[in-house]
C-alpha cells in the first residue's frame, strides 16, 4: 500500500511505502533569513511532517541537503548539530544546487523508517 501525505497536483509532501517514509525537498518559510535561520526551519518542517506521519527524526535512514552555495556549509551544519540527536545522525550527503528560489539557501530531504 502506498499512502500520500498532504497530496497536490504537483507532488506530495511525505509518500509511505514498504516501510519507508519519503519526505519532499523541504525549503524555507524565512527567505530573509541566513543559512542557519533557514536550516532550523527546513529542520522545524522535517519535525512537523514526521510527527504526522507518527515517526520522529530518530527514524531518519538518509538526507541529502542541497546548498545553493557552499560558503553556507558551516552555517547549515551550526543548526543540523543542534537538531541531530547524539548516536542517531542518518546516512548524509551535502551538494550544492542551484534550487528553484533563489532566496533559498537550503533544501532538505529525507528518507525514514516507520
Amino acid at each position: 500500500m502506498i499512502q500520500r501525505i498532504q497530496p497536490s497536483k504537483r507532488y506530495s509532501e511525505a509518500v509511505i511505502a514498504n516501510g519507508l517514509v519519503f519526505l519532499s525537498g523541504m525549503v524555507p518559510d524565512n527567505l530573509d533569513a541566513d543559512a542557519t535561520a533557514q536550516t532550523a526551519n527546513v529542520l522545524a518542517q522535517i519535525d512537523a511532517l514526521l510527527t504526522e506521519v507518527g515517526i520522529t527524526k530518530s527514524r531518519i535512514v538518509d538526507t541529502t541537503i542541497y546548498l545553493a552555495d557552499m560558503a553556507d556549509y558551516n552555517a547549515m551544519n551550526t543548526a543540523w548539530d543542534l537538531w541531530v540527536e547524539e548516536g542517531q545522525a542518518p546516512a548524509r550527503a551535502t551538494v550544492e544546487a542551484r534550487l528553484a528560489n533563489p532566496l533559498w539557501k537550503v533544501e532538505i530531504k529525507v528518507t525514514a523508517a516507520l
